[in-house]
């Protein structure tokens, strides 16, 4: 991995950016991406578009939402505990125990999601697990509701705090990995292909608020109108133990990145992305979506009237959890595959079924 391209991964991966506010990610992302891009601004959704061509007539977008799970504060009681509700898919029972920061704005707040000690626990509540968010508290460190205002406000965000980790074999864990990869992925596509002089019009966004419904790729791609719009977002890795392949489809980390077929895809995009990868030599595995795949994808692909979409997917094991795990070189390869696809555009494809 190109040493700079990996410093500003980690960057991203260390700053908090959950729905609704993904102003600190969005920054580094701009600033890697200025000396790349003909033109670069965010909307007033807070997407963050960088362009290269942008007066080719045929107009590619390509989409890695920046937003991660996250929690809000919702209550504080007289004991100076604060009770939260998640941004996004959060699973529960991960929750307990696990050290989180609050960011206000007078600066970082940690705290600790509290958890019953299992000698307090009787037999069934030991075999159970918590799964209403408004059965956990979070401790400060406050005395009281009034030393716990001066810190915290109703609706301060918070993550969980956890740093990059780096394992053998290109292995990377984090939190928000979904699908802060995603955006490296594009934003590394951006960088190659800007060398090359497309034909098309390469808009690269770096989407909002996908976590809660891909609020931020309806309305960039209405602004945009793109022909062909590509998401890239974490897909199912199965090779880890109690994970059944027959509901998703296989798929492994390191095998390369996942190409999908189904009905949010445009076949024409499809086969040009597996030519582009069988001349590029970059491996590929497939899985098949039966539905609109919940991903930014789903979003572009309804855009007005219609566009030509498709979806690559980096596997990642542990999904929405705080240990999501990818492979680095799937992520490179997901990049060189679309600055492949992209470089082989003469933007006069037919892309009616």
């Amino acid at each position: 991995m190109d040493q700079n391209a990996k410093r500003f991964l980690f960057e991203l991966l260390s700053l908090p950016t959950p729905s609704g506010y993904e102003q600190p990610g969005q920054a580094v992302v701009e600033k890697y991406l200025k000396p790349h891009a003909d033109e670069i601004r965010r909307d007033v959704h807070g997407n963050l578009h960088a362009v290269v061509n942008p007066g080719g007539r045929f107009r590619v977008m390509l989409s890695g939402h920046c937003d991660e799970l996250g929690l809000m504060v919702m209550h504080i009681d007289k004991d100076g505990f604060l009770y939260v509700s998640s941004i996004g898919g959060v699973y529960v029972p991960l929750l307990q125990g696990e050290r989180i920061i609050i960011y206000t704005a007078k600066g970082p707040v940690p705290g600790v999601i509290g958890v019953k000690p299992v000698h307090f626990m009787d037999a069934k509540e030991r075999e159970s697990a918590v799964t209403k968010m408004h059965d956990l508290w979070v401790d400060i460190g406050a005395r009281d509701k009034a030393e716990a205002e001066e810190l915290v406000e109703l609706g301060d965000v918070a993550t969980i705090d956890r740093a990059p980790l780096e394992l053998p074999n290109q292995r990377l864990v984090a939190r928000g990995l979904d699908d802060r990869i995603g955006v490296y992925v594009v934003a590394e596509a951006l960088r190659l292909i800007a060398r090359e002089k497309p034909a098309a019009a390469i808009h690269m966004v770096s989407s909002v608020q996908e976590e809660i419904g891909l609020r931020g790729a309806h309305t960039a791609a209405y602004g945009i109108d793109p022909h062909v719009g590509i998401a890239v977002d974490v897909g199912f890795a199965t090779d880890f133990p109690n994970c059944n392949p027959k509901m998703v489809g296989e798929a492994s980390l390191g095998g390369g990145p996942i190409l999908h077929r189904g009905p949010n895809f445009n076949p024409a995009i499809h086969n040009r992305l597996v030519r582009a990868a069988k001349e590029t030599r970059i491996k590929i595995q497939q899985q098949p979506i039966q539905r609109g795949s919940g991903t930014d994808a789903n979003a572009i692909q309804l855009t007005r009237s219609g566009v030509a979409a498709a979806l690559v997917s980096i596997p990642c094991r542990y999904m929405h959890s705080p240990a999501e795990m990818i492979s680095l070189k799937d992520a490179d390869n997901a990049a060189r595959l679309l600055a492949g696809f992209l470089v082989r555009l003469k933007g006069t494809e037919r892309l009616t079924p």
